[in-house]
Protein backbone atom coordinates (compact mmCIF):
# COMPACT_ATOMS: atom_id res chain seq x y z
CA UNK A 1 0.00 0.00 0.00
CA UNK A 2 1.13 3.49 -0.46
CA UNK A 3 1.99 5.84 1.93
CA UNK A 4 0.45 8.69 2.95
CA UNK A 5 1.77 11.87 1.28
CA UNK A 6 2.42 14.61 4.42
CA UNK A 7 0.70 18.07 4.01
CA UNK A 8 -1.32 20.71 6.03
CA UNK A 9 -4.87 18.75 6.87
CA UNK A 10 -8.21 20.82 5.43
CA UNK A 11 -9.53 21.47 8.96
CA UNK A 12 -11.34 24.91 10.05
CA UNK A 13 -9.92 24.42 13.28
CA UNK A 14 -9.01 22.25 16.47
CA UNK A 15 -9.69 18.39 16.21
CA UNK A 16 -11.91 17.07 18.51
CA UNK A 17 -10.07 13.66 18.34
CA UNK A 18 -6.63 12.54 16.95
CA UNK A 19 -5.65 8.90 16.12
CA UNK A 20 -1.70 9.17 16.20
CA UNK A 21 1.35 6.67 16.09
CA UNK A 22 -0.88 3.71 13.94
CA UNK A 23 -1.49 2.04 10.98
CA UNK A 24 -4.38 3.93 9.43
CA UNK A 25 -6.05 1.36 6.56
CA UNK A 26 -7.95 4.17 4.70
CA UNK A 27 -9.25 2.02 1.83
CA UNK A 28 -9.31 4.57 -0.55
CA UNK A 29 -8.78 3.50 -4.14
CA UNK A 30 -5.23 3.49 -4.11
CA UNK A 31 -5.23 1.70 -0.96
CA UNK A 32 -3.23 4.43 1.20
CA UNK A 33 -1.84 3.75 4.60
CA UNK A 34 -1.14 6.57 7.18
CA UNK A 35 -0.05 6.74 10.56
CA UNK A 36 -3.15 9.19 11.62
CA UNK A 37 -5.89 10.70 11.97
CA UNK A 38 -8.44 13.77 12.72
CA UNK A 39 -12.01 13.27 13.48
CA UNK A 40 -13.96 16.93 13.99
CA UNK A 41 -17.81 17.33 14.35
CA UNK A 42 -18.34 14.27 13.64
CA UNK A 43 -16.22 13.62 10.35
CA UNK A 44 -12.65 12.82 9.01
CA UNK A 45 -10.96 16.19 9.26
CA UNK A 46 -7.11 14.81 7.97
CA UNK A 47 -5.35 11.74 6.96
CA UNK A 48 -1.62 12.08 7.17
CA UNK A 49 1.25 11.61 9.32
CA UNK A 50 1.99 12.01 13.07
CA UNK A 51 4.09 15.09 13.02
CA UNK A 52 1.47 17.26 10.51
CA UNK A 53 -1.36 15.78 12.40
CA UNK A 54 -0.43 16.96 15.62
CA UNK A 55 -1.10 20.41 14.90
CA UNK A 56 -4.78 20.09 14.83
CA UNK A 57 -4.59 19.44 18.26
CA UNK A 58 -6.11 21.99 21.04
CA UNK A 59 -6.71 22.82 24.70
CA UNK A 60 -9.81 20.25 24.07
CA UNK A 61 -8.38 17.30 21.47
CA UNK A 62 -8.91 14.16 22.51
CA UNK A 63 -5.01 12.59 21.32
CA UNK A 64 -5.01 8.71 21.27
CA UNK A 65 -1.97 7.39 21.05
CA UNK A 66 -2.18 4.33 19.17
CA UNK A 67 0.82 2.72 19.74
CA UNK A 68 1.54 1.15 16.31
CA UNK A 69 -1.88 -0.37 16.21
CA UNK A 70 -4.33 -0.84 13.17
CA UNK A 71 -6.91 1.26 12.30
CA UNK A 72 -10.15 0.58 9.85
CA UNK A 73 -13.28 1.96 8.59
CA UNK A 74 -15.71 0.86 10.28
CA UNK A 75 -17.38 -2.84 9.87
CA UNK A 76 -20.66 -2.49 7.81
CA UNK A 77 -22.08 -5.69 8.42
CA UNK A 78 -24.22 -6.47 5.23
CA UNK A 79 -26.33 -8.95 6.58
CA UNK A 80 -26.57 -8.93 10.18
CA UNK A 81 -29.93 -9.89 12.02
CA UNK A 82 -28.15 -7.62 14.93
CA UNK A 83 -31.45 -7.64 17.05
CA UNK A 84 -31.10 -11.35 17.65
CA UNK A 85 -28.04 -10.94 20.02
CA UNK A 86 -29.67 -9.11 22.96
CA UNK A 87 -32.25 -11.38 22.93
CA UNK A 88 -30.62 -14.50 23.95
CA UNK A 89 -30.00 -12.92 27.32
CA UNK A 90 -33.48 -12.88 27.83
CA UNK A 91 -33.78 -16.43 28.40
CA UNK A 92 -31.74 -18.63 31.02
CA UNK A 93 -28.67 -20.23 29.18
CA UNK A 94 -28.09 -24.19 30.32
CA UNK A 95 -24.82 -24.11 27.63
CA UNK A 96 -23.14 -25.16 30.70
CA UNK A 97 -25.18 -28.20 31.17
CA UNK A 98 -23.40 -31.47 30.49
CA UNK A 99 -25.89 -33.70 31.83
CA UNK A 100 -29.50 -34.41 32.73
CA UNK A 101 -29.11 -33.56 36.62
CA UNK A 102 -27.14 -30.27 35.13
CA UNK A 103 -29.89 -29.15 33.47
CA UNK A 104 -32.90 -29.58 36.25
CA UNK A 105 -30.51 -27.63 37.97
CA UNK A 106 -31.17 -24.73 36.09
CA UNK A 107 -34.74 -25.32 35.55
CA UNK A 108 -35.25 -25.89 39.76
CA UNK A 109 -33.24 -22.24 40.46
CA UNK A 110 -35.52 -20.95 38.03
CA UNK A 111 -38.33 -22.15 39.38
CA UNK A 112 -37.42 -20.77 42.86
CA UNK A 113 -36.98 -17.47 41.90
CA UNK A 114 -40.79 -17.06 39.44
CA UNK A 115 -44.01 -17.46 40.85
CA UNK A 116 -46.22 -20.80 40.68
CA UNK A 117 -47.80 -20.94 37.00
CA UNK A 118 -45.09 -18.63 35.16
CA UNK A 119 -43.58 -20.37 32.10
CA UNK A 120 -39.77 -20.84 32.31
CA UNK A 121 -38.16 -21.16 28.79
CA UNK A 122 -34.47 -21.53 28.45
CA UNK A 123 -31.87 -21.26 25.59
CA UNK A 124 -31.03 -24.33 23.56
CA UNK A 125 -28.85 -26.97 25.12
CA UNK A 126 -25.47 -26.84 23.28
CA UNK A 127 -22.88 -24.58 22.80
CA UNK A 128 -23.61 -20.99 21.20
CA UNK A 129 -24.13 -19.68 18.74
CA UNK A 130 -24.39 -23.02 17.25
CA UNK A 131 -25.81 -25.47 19.01
CA UNK A 132 -24.67 -28.33 17.26
CA UNK A 133 -25.46 -32.02 18.97
CA UNK A 134 -28.09 -30.96 20.62
CA UNK A 135 -28.87 -33.66 23.35
CA UNK A 136 -25.48 -35.25 22.07
CA UNK A 137 -24.01 -32.27 24.53
CA UNK A 138 -25.49 -34.08 27.51
CA UNK A 139 -23.78 -37.26 29.21
CA UNK A 140 -27.13 -39.23 28.49
CA UNK A 141 -27.01 -37.97 25.14
CA UNK A 142 -30.93 -37.78 25.35
CA UNK A 143 -32.80 -34.59 25.79
CA UNK A 144 -34.89 -34.72 29.37
CA UNK A 145 -38.63 -36.13 29.36
CA UNK A 146 -41.75 -34.66 30.98
CA UNK A 147 -41.70 -36.50 34.00
CA UNK A 148 -38.01 -35.31 34.90
CA UNK A 149 -38.78 -31.98 34.27
CA UNK A 150 -42.05 -32.03 36.61
CA UNK A 151 -39.78 -33.10 39.35
CA UNK A 152 -37.39 -29.61 38.90
CA UNK A 153 -40.10 -27.39 38.56
CA UNK A 154 -43.97 -29.41 39.15
CA UNK A 155 -45.74 -25.95 39.75
CA UNK A 156 -44.03 -24.07 36.22
CA UNK A 157 -44.42 -24.52 32.26
CA UNK A 158 -41.17 -25.42 31.46
CA UNK A 159 -39.70 -25.24 27.82
CA UNK A 160 -36.43 -26.11 26.47
CA UNK A 161 -36.09 -24.17 23.57
CA UNK A 162 -34.76 -26.30 19.98
CA UNK A 163 -32.25 -23.71 18.39
CA UNK A 164 -33.32 -21.40 15.76
CA UNK A 165 -32.71 -22.11 12.05
CA UNK A 166 -28.85 -21.80 11.38
CA UNK A 167 -27.75 -21.76 14.79
CA UNK A 168 -27.51 -25.65 13.93
CA UNK A 169 -28.19 -28.12 12.12
CA UNK A 170 -31.18 -30.86 12.46
CA UNK A 171 -32.62 -32.28 13.72
CA UNK A 172 -33.58 -29.75 16.67
CA UNK A 173 -34.58 -30.47 19.98
CA UNK A 174 -37.49 -29.07 22.23
CA UNK A 175 -38.64 -30.92 25.57
CA UNK A 176 -41.73 -29.73 27.46
CA UNK A 177 -42.81 -30.73 30.96
CA UNK A 178 -46.64 -32.04 31.85
CA UNK A 179 -47.74 -28.67 32.47
CA UNK A 180 -46.42 -26.73 28.98
CA UNK A 181 -47.58 -29.75 27.25
CA UNK A 182 -51.05 -29.36 29.01
CA UNK A 183 -50.67 -25.74 28.16
CA UNK A 184 -50.32 -26.09 24.56
CA UNK A 185 -52.83 -28.96 24.07
CA UNK A 186 -50.38 -31.24 23.00
CA UNK A 187 -51.61 -35.41 23.82
CA UNK A 188 -51.77 -38.08 22.31
CA UNK A 189 -54.19 -37.42 19.28
CA UNK A 190 -51.97 -34.18 18.31
CA UNK A 191 -50.35 -33.61 15.61
CA UNK A 192 -47.84 -31.24 13.82
CA UNK A 193 -49.67 -29.38 10.69
CA UNK A 194 -45.92 -28.91 9.37
CA UNK A 195 -44.35 -31.60 8.29
CA UNK A 196 -40.40 -32.54 9.40
CA UNK A 197 -42.13 -32.77 13.15
CA UNK A 198 -42.32 -35.77 15.43
CA UNK A 199 -43.77 -35.62 18.82
CA UNK A 200 -41.96 -38.22 20.81
CA UNK A 201 -44.21 -40.66 22.55
CA UNK A 202 -44.48 -43.67 25.04
CA UNK A 203 -44.56 -46.65 23.68
CA UNK A 204 -46.42 -48.15 26.51
CA UNK A 205 -48.68 -45.17 26.61
CA UNK A 206 -48.64 -43.29 23.18
CA UNK A 207 -49.00 -40.07 25.48
CA UNK A 208 -46.59 -37.84 24.52
CA UNK A 209 -42.61 -37.66 26.35
CA UNK A 210 -42.42 -34.11 26.13
CA UNK A 211 -39.42 -34.28 23.16
CA UNK A 212 -40.58 -33.12 20.03
CA UNK A 213 -37.64 -33.27 16.95
CA UNK A 214 -37.74 -31.07 14.21
CA UNK A 215 -36.27 -31.71 10.80
CA UNK A 216 -36.75 -29.06 9.08
CA UNK A 217 -34.20 -26.17 8.09
CA UNK A 218 -36.78 -23.40 8.67
CA UNK A 219 -38.12 -23.84 12.70
CA UNK A 220 -41.73 -24.78 12.45
CA UNK A 221 -42.30 -25.74 15.62
CA UNK A 222 -42.97 -22.59 17.71
CA UNK A 223 -45.81 -21.38 15.00
CA UNK A 224 -48.07 -24.90 14.64
CA UNK A 225 -47.63 -26.14 18.11
CA UNK A 226 -46.04 -24.11 20.66
CA UNK A 227 -48.04 -21.61 20.43
CA UNK A 228 -48.65 -21.49 24.41
CA UNK A 229 -44.82 -20.68 25.18
CA UNK A 230 -44.40 -17.05 25.54
CA UNK A 231 -42.45 -14.76 22.71
CA UNK A 232 -40.70 -11.84 23.04
CA UNK A 233 -42.60 -8.83 24.16
CA UNK A 234 -42.26 -5.56 22.30
CA UNK A 235 -40.59 -4.01 25.06
CA UNK A 236 -38.22 -7.43 25.48
CA UNK A 237 -37.20 -6.83 21.88
CA UNK A 238 -36.54 -3.20 22.48
CA UNK A 239 -34.43 -4.26 25.49
CA UNK A 240 -32.64 -7.18 23.21
CA UNK A 241 -32.04 -4.38 20.50
CA UNK A 242 -30.54 -2.12 23.04
CA UNK A 243 -28.38 -5.33 24.43
CA UNK A 244 -27.12 -6.21 20.73
CA UNK A 245 -25.28 -2.91 19.95
CA UNK A 246 -22.27 -3.80 22.24
CA UNK A 247 -21.39 -7.19 21.15
CA UNK A 248 -21.52 -5.94 17.64
CA UNK A 249 -19.40 -2.71 18.62
CA UNK A 250 -16.60 -4.62 20.24
CA UNK A 251 -15.91 -6.27 16.89
CA UNK A 252 -15.34 -3.10 15.38
CA UNK A 253 -19.19 -2.78 13.63
CA UNK A 254 -20.34 0.53 13.29
CA UNK A 255 -23.04 0.00 10.49
CA UNK A 256 -25.31 -2.91 9.96
CA UNK A 257 -27.85 -3.66 6.62
CA UNK A 258 -30.95 -6.13 7.32
CA UNK A 259 -31.44 -7.09 3.95
CA UNK A 260 -33.53 -10.12 4.77
CA UNK A 261 -36.20 -7.91 5.72
CA UNK A 262 -37.83 -6.46 9.38
CA UNK A 263 -41.68 -7.19 10.09
CA UNK A 264 -43.54 -3.67 10.90
CA UNK A 265 -42.54 -4.80 14.87
CA UNK A 266 -39.06 -5.14 14.51
CA UNK A 267 -38.95 -1.50 12.31
CA UNK A 268 -40.90 -0.33 15.20
CA UNK A 269 -38.77 -1.88 17.94
CA UNK A 270 -35.56 0.09 16.16
CA UNK A 271 -37.51 3.19 15.57
CA UNK A 272 -38.38 3.27 19.31
CA UNK A 273 -34.72 2.77 20.18
CA UNK A 274 -33.63 5.93 17.55
CA UNK A 275 -36.15 8.08 19.29
CA UNK A 276 -34.41 7.61 22.54
CA UNK A 277 -31.55 8.52 21.30
CA UNK A 278 -29.93 5.10 22.17
CA UNK A 279 -29.22 3.80 18.78
CA UNK A 280 -25.28 3.89 17.89
CA UNK A 281 -25.50 1.65 15.22
CA UNK A 282 -26.48 3.10 12.10
CA UNK A 283 -29.42 1.01 10.68
CA UNK A 284 -30.36 0.09 7.20
CA UNK A 285 -33.55 -2.53 6.51
CA UNK A 286 -35.73 -2.96 4.35
CA UNK A 287 -39.65 -4.18 4.55
CA UNK A 288 -40.59 -7.84 5.26
CA UNK A 289 -44.20 -7.69 4.13
CA UNK A 290 -47.43 -9.40 5.33
CA UNK A 291 -49.08 -9.60 2.25
CA UNK A 292 -50.21 -13.42 1.23
CA UNK A 293 -50.79 -12.59 -2.46
CA UNK A 294 -49.85 -10.57 -5.50
CA UNK A 295 -53.30 -9.26 -5.36
CA UNK A 296 -52.56 -7.88 -2.00
CA UNK A 297 -48.95 -6.41 -2.89
CA UNK A 298 -50.17 -4.37 -5.78
CA UNK A 299 -52.18 -1.94 -3.40
CA UNK A 300 -49.06 -2.24 -0.56
CA UNK A 301 -46.67 -1.53 -3.08
CA UNK A 302 -48.62 1.23 -4.57
CA UNK A 303 -49.52 3.17 -1.40
CA UNK A 304 -48.97 2.17 1.98
CA UNK A 305 -44.99 1.47 0.68
CA UNK A 306 -44.53 4.88 -1.28
CA UNK A 307 -41.95 6.01 1.73
CA UNK A 308 -39.83 3.44 0.73
CA UNK A 309 -39.23 3.42 -2.66
CA UNK A 310 -35.73 4.52 -4.31
CA UNK A 311 -33.07 5.04 -1.36
CA UNK A 312 -36.27 5.24 0.89
CA UNK A 313 -36.92 7.01 4.21
CA UNK A 314 -34.89 8.03 7.31
CA UNK A 315 -31.52 9.45 8.57
CA UNK A 316 -27.82 8.37 8.66
CA UNK A 317 -28.87 6.00 11.80
CA UNK A 318 -31.72 4.63 10.59
CA UNK A 319 -33.34 4.61 7.00
CA UNK A 320 -36.01 1.79 5.66
CA UNK A 321 -35.58 1.40 1.75
CA UNK A 322 -37.10 -1.58 -0.43
CA UNK A 323 -38.77 -4.94 -0.01
CA UNK A 324 -37.53 -8.49 0.77
CA UNK A 325 -39.54 -11.20 -1.33
CA UNK A 326 -38.70 -14.62 -0.76
CA UNK A 327 -38.70 -17.56 -3.03
CA UNK A 328 -40.48 -21.03 -1.87
CA UNK A 329 -41.22 -21.82 1.60
CA UNK A 330 -43.57 -24.28 3.01
CA UNK A 331 -47.27 -23.14 2.34
CA UNK A 332 -48.30 -24.50 5.55
CA UNK A 333 -46.17 -22.58 7.84
CA UNK A 334 -47.36 -18.97 6.64
CA UNK A 335 -51.22 -18.97 8.10
CA UNK A 336 -49.67 -20.17 11.23
CA UNK A 337 -46.86 -17.11 10.84
CA UNK A 338 -49.84 -14.34 10.23
CA UNK A 339 -52.30 -15.50 12.90
CA UNK A 340 -49.45 -15.24 15.24
CA UNK A 341 -48.41 -11.65 14.20
CA UNK A 342 -46.59 -9.31 15.23
CA UNK A 343 -44.69 -12.08 17.09
CA UNK A 344 -42.21 -13.43 14.65
CA UNK A 345 -40.05 -15.18 16.99
CA UNK A 346 -36.42 -15.07 16.62
CA UNK A 347 -36.78 -14.13 13.22
CA UNK A 348 -37.58 -10.22 12.80
CA UNK A 349 -39.09 -10.73 9.15
CA UNK A 350 -42.72 -12.85 8.21
CA UNK A 351 -41.62 -16.20 6.51
CA UNK A 352 -42.93 -16.99 3.55
CA UNK A 353 -44.35 -19.65 0.91
CA UNK A 354 -43.89 -17.72 -2.79
CA UNK A 355 -44.08 -20.39 -5.73
CA UNK A 356 -41.83 -19.11 -8.97
CA UNK A 357 -45.43 -17.28 -10.35
CA UNK A 358 -45.69 -15.19 -6.97
CA UNK A 359 -42.08 -14.29 -7.03
CA UNK A 360 -42.22 -13.40 -10.64
CA UNK A 361 -45.31 -10.87 -9.91
CA UNK A 362 -43.79 -9.06 -7.04
CA UNK A 363 -40.47 -8.79 -8.93
CA UNK A 364 -42.66 -6.57 -11.53
CA UNK A 365 -44.81 -4.91 -9.42
CA UNK A 366 -41.40 -4.01 -7.37
CA UNK A 367 -39.64 -2.75 -10.49
CA UNK A 368 -42.64 -0.77 -11.39
CA UNK A 369 -42.92 1.11 -8.08
CA UNK A 370 -39.40 1.62 -7.48
CA UNK A 371 -39.08 -0.78 -4.77
CA UNK A 372 -35.65 -2.46 -4.62
CA UNK A 373 -35.77 -5.59 -4.40
CA UNK A 374 -33.81 -7.97 -1.90
CA UNK A 375 -34.09 -12.30 -1.60
CA UNK A 376 -32.47 -15.04 -0.84
CA UNK A 377 -31.28 -17.07 -3.91
CA UNK A 378 -29.52 -19.55 -2.65
CA UNK A 379 -30.24 -22.94 -5.28
CA UNK A 380 -32.23 -20.75 -6.90
CA UNK A 381 -30.28 -18.19 -8.98
CA UNK A 382 -31.10 -19.51 -12.42
CA UNK A 383 -34.49 -19.18 -12.42
CA UNK A 384 -34.51 -15.75 -10.35
CA UNK A 385 -32.18 -14.54 -12.78
CA UNK A 386 -34.43 -14.95 -15.88
CA UNK A 387 -36.91 -12.97 -14.21
CA UNK A 388 -35.01 -10.07 -13.42
CA UNK A 389 -33.31 -10.11 -17.03
CA UNK A 390 -37.45 -9.68 -18.46
CA UNK A 391 -38.20 -7.00 -15.79
CA UNK A 392 -35.50 -5.47 -17.15
CA UNK A 393 -36.12 -5.02 -20.61
CA UNK A 394 -38.84 -2.91 -19.47
CA UNK A 395 -37.55 -1.41 -16.17
CA UNK A 396 -33.89 -1.24 -16.52
CA UNK A 397 -32.33 -2.39 -13.06
CA UNK A 398 -29.08 -1.61 -13.38
CA UNK A 399 -28.67 1.47 -10.79
CA UNK A 400 -31.56 0.41 -8.40
CA UNK A 401 -29.49 -2.06 -6.71
CA UNK A 402 -31.20 -4.83 -6.45
CA UNK A 403 -30.32 -7.59 -3.83
CA UNK A 404 -29.22 -11.31 -4.18
CA UNK A 405 -28.32 -12.67 -0.70
CA UNK A 406 -27.17 -15.87 0.51
CA UNK A 407 -25.57 -16.23 -2.50
CA UNK A 408 -24.01 -19.83 -2.89
CA UNK A 409 -23.55 -21.84 -6.90
CA UNK A 410 -22.94 -19.30 -9.09
CA UNK A 411 -22.21 -20.65 -12.21
CA UNK A 412 -19.77 -18.40 -14.56
CA UNK A 413 -22.07 -18.20 -17.89
CA UNK A 414 -24.52 -16.12 -15.31
CA UNK A 415 -21.88 -13.67 -14.08
CA UNK A 416 -22.32 -10.96 -16.81
CA UNK A 417 -25.40 -11.23 -16.81
CA UNK A 418 -25.43 -9.98 -12.66
CA UNK A 419 -22.96 -7.37 -13.53
CA UNK A 420 -25.77 -5.90 -15.92
CA UNK A 421 -28.32 -5.97 -14.25
CA UNK A 422 -25.61 -4.13 -11.43
CA UNK A 423 -26.89 -6.61 -9.02
CA UNK A 424 -25.21 -6.72 -5.38
CA UNK A 425 -24.25 -9.81 -4.32
CA UNK A 426 -23.97 -10.26 -0.69
CA UNK A 427 -22.85 -13.63 1.45
CA UNK A 428 -22.55 -15.56 4.10
CA UNK A 429 -19.29 -16.85 4.40
CA UNK A 430 -18.50 -18.21 7.70
CA UNK A 431 -22.37 -20.11 7.50
CA UNK A 432 -21.96 -21.10 4.10
CA UNK A 433 -17.87 -21.98 3.69
CA UNK A 434 -17.00 -22.90 6.99
CA UNK A 435 -20.51 -23.99 8.45
CA UNK A 436 -21.92 -25.79 5.60
CA UNK A 437 -19.74 -26.28 2.75
CA UNK A 438 -18.80 -30.19 3.11
CA UNK A 439 -21.09 -30.92 0.25
CA UNK A 440 -19.67 -28.70 -2.42
CA UNK A 441 -16.10 -29.83 -1.58
CA UNK A 442 -16.20 -32.34 -4.83
CA UNK A 443 -18.04 -30.66 -6.91
CA UNK A 444 -16.45 -31.12 -10.60
CA UNK A 445 -14.77 -27.51 -10.42
CA UNK A 446 -13.93 -28.48 -6.86
CA UNK A 447 -15.73 -25.64 -5.40
CA UNK A 448 -14.85 -22.34 -7.63
CA UNK A 449 -18.69 -21.82 -8.84
CA UNK A 450 -19.55 -22.12 -4.59
CA UNK A 451 -19.49 -18.32 -3.52
CA UNK A 452 -17.19 -17.47 -6.19
CA UNK A 453 -16.88 -14.00 -4.20
CA UNK A 454 -12.72 -13.63 -6.56
CA UNK A 455 -14.44 -13.90 -10.13
CA UNK A 456 -17.79 -12.07 -9.19
CA UNK A 457 -15.61 -8.64 -8.16
CA UNK A 458 -13.13 -9.25 -10.73
CA UNK A 459 -16.62 -8.91 -13.36
CA UNK A 460 -17.19 -6.26 -12.20
CA UNK A 461 -20.26 -7.03 -9.85
CA UNK A 462 -20.12 -5.47 -5.98
CA UNK A 463 -19.95 -8.05 -3.49
CA UNK A 464 -20.92 -7.56 0.00
CA UNK A 465 -20.38 -9.72 2.79
CA UNK A 466 -22.44 -10.34 6.66
CA UNK A 467 -22.54 -12.20 9.87
CA UNK A 468 -25.79 -13.38 9.71
CA UNK A 469 -25.37 -13.53 13.79
CA UNK A 470 -23.54 -16.33 13.41
CA UNK A 471 -21.27 -15.46 15.05
CA UNK A 472 -21.60 -11.29 15.27
CA UNK A 473 -17.87 -10.83 14.83
CA UNK A 474 -17.15 -9.31 11.08
CA UNK A 475 -13.28 -11.49 11.65
CA UNK A 476 -15.35 -14.98 11.38
CA UNK A 477 -16.52 -14.11 7.98
CA UNK A 478 -13.36 -12.17 6.85
CA UNK A 479 -11.60 -15.29 8.03
CA UNK A 480 -13.41 -17.33 5.62
CA UNK A 481 -13.22 -15.80 2.81
CA UNK A 482 -9.22 -15.57 3.19
CA UNK A 483 -8.93 -19.34 4.47
CA UNK A 484 -12.75 -20.77 2.23
CA UNK A 485 -11.44 -24.01 4.95
CA UNK A 486 -14.54 -26.34 5.82
CA UNK A 487 -15.55 -27.28 9.48
CA UNK A 488 -15.42 -31.17 9.09
CA UNK A 489 -12.23 -31.65 7.21
CA UNK A 490 -10.71 -28.53 7.09
CA UNK A 491 -10.34 -28.71 3.24
CA UNK A 492 -10.03 -25.61 0.84
CA UNK A 493 -13.20 -24.89 -1.14
CA UNK A 494 -12.35 -23.53 -4.71
CA UNK A 495 -9.04 -22.38 -3.68
CA UNK A 496 -9.12 -19.91 -6.57
CA UNK A 497 -11.58 -17.71 -5.23
CA UNK A 498 -10.10 -17.18 -2.23
CA UNK A 499 -9.44 -13.09 -1.51
CA UNK A 500 -6.76 -11.70 -0.16
CA UNK A 501 -6.85 -9.68 3.14
CA UNK A 502 -7.57 -6.11 1.95
CA UNK A 503 -9.97 -7.29 -1.09
CA UNK A 504 -12.25 -9.36 1.91
CA UNK A 505 -12.46 -6.48 4.19
CA UNK A 506 -13.59 -4.05 1.54
CA UNK A 507 -16.59 -6.72 1.60
CA UNK A 508 -17.67 -5.03 4.79
CA UNK A 509 -16.72 -2.10 4.74
CA UNK A 510 -17.16 -0.02 0.94
CA UNK A 511 -18.43 -2.44 -0.82
CA UNK A 512 -21.18 -3.09 2.19
CA UNK A 513 -21.77 1.27 2.17
CA UNK A 514 -22.64 0.87 -1.18
CA UNK A 515 -25.41 -1.36 -0.40
CA UNK A 516 -27.49 1.62 1.44
CA UNK A 517 -26.08 4.06 -1.29
CA UNK A 518 -23.82 5.47 1.51
CA UNK A 519 -20.37 4.96 -0.57
CA UNK A 520 -19.78 8.16 -0.41
CA UNK A 521 -20.58 8.99 3.60
CA UNK A 522 -18.65 5.72 4.55
CA UNK A 523 -16.60 2.64 4.18
CA UNK A 524 -13.44 4.42 3.86
CA UNK A 525 -11.51 6.47 6.07
CA UNK A 526 -10.97 9.79 4.01
CA UNK A 527 -11.21 13.12 4.39
CA UNK A 528 -14.67 14.24 4.52
CA UNK A 529 -16.57 11.08 5.31
CA UNK A 530 -18.22 10.27 8.82
CA UNK A 531 -15.47 9.45 11.69
CA UNK A 532 -16.70 5.83 11.59
CA UNK A 533 -13.47 3.34 12.77
CA UNK A 534 -12.62 0.84 14.75
CA UNK A 535 -9.24 0.46 16.08
CA UNK A 536 -8.20 -3.50 16.02
CA UNK A 537 -6.45 -5.78 18.54
CA UNK A 538 -4.30 -7.36 16.12
CA UNK A 539 -2.60 -6.29 13.11
CA UNK A 540 -5.07 -7.85 10.35
CA UNK A 541 -2.85 -7.60 7.25
CA UNK A 542 -0.04 -9.24 8.62
CA UNK A 543 -1.55 -11.93 11.42
CA UNK A 544 -1.34 -15.67 10.84
CA UNK A 545 -4.04 -16.60 8.87
CA UNK A 546 -5.96 -18.86 11.73
CA UNK A 547 -5.80 -15.82 14.17
CA UNK A 548 -8.16 -13.46 12.35
CA UNK A 549 -11.51 -14.64 14.08
CA UNK A 550 -10.04 -13.80 17.32
CA UNK A 551 -9.41 -10.28 15.95
CA UNK A 552 -11.78 -7.95 18.34
CA UNK A 553 -11.82 -3.57 18.39
CA UNK A 554 -10.21 -2.24 21.19
CA UNK A 555 -11.58 1.32 20.36
CA UNK A 556 -14.61 1.51 18.29
CA UNK A 557 -16.39 5.14 17.08
CA UNK A 558 -19.50 6.17 15.33
CA UNK A 559 -19.93 9.53 13.96
CA UNK A 560 -16.75 10.33 16.31
CA UNK A 561 -18.76 9.70 19.32
CA UNK A 562 -16.86 6.80 21.25
CA UNK A 563 -19.22 3.31 21.00
CA UNK A 564 -16.64 0.98 22.89
CA UNK A 565 -13.45 1.75 24.73
CA UNK A 566 -11.52 -1.21 25.66
CA UNK A 567 -8.67 0.82 27.01
CA UNK A 568 -9.32 3.80 28.68
CA UNK A 569 -8.48 6.56 26.11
Amino acid sequence: MPRVTPGRPHCDGYADTLLVGGQVLTLDRRGTVASALAVRRGRIAAVCDDGVVRDLAGPRTRVVELGGRTVIPGIVDAHAHMEREGLKRIRPSVSHARSIPELLEVIAAQAARRSPGEWIVTMPVGQPPHYLGGPHNLAEGRMPVRHELDCAAPEHPVCISAPFGHWGEPPSYTALNSLALQRCGIDSSTRPACSGVDIERSAATDEPTGVIVEYNGRPTVGFDLLRAVPSFTFRERVQGLRDSLAPYHTTGTTSVYEGHGSSPESIAVYRELHERGELTMRTSLCVSPTWVSPKDSEPAMRNWMAPFRGRGIGDAWLRVSGVYVGLGGDPAVVPLVHEALPDTGWTGFVEWANSIDDFRAYAWQAARHDLRLHTVVRDNLPEILDILADVDRVYPLNGRRWVLEHVRMVESERIPLIARLGLVIESIPYLTLWFRGARFLDTPDGGESFVPLRTLARAGVTVTCGSDNVPPSPFHALWSIVAREERTTGRVIGPGQRLDRITALRTMTSAAAYLSFEEHEKGTLEIGKLADLAVLSADYRTIPAEKIRDITSEFTMVGGKIVYDALGW
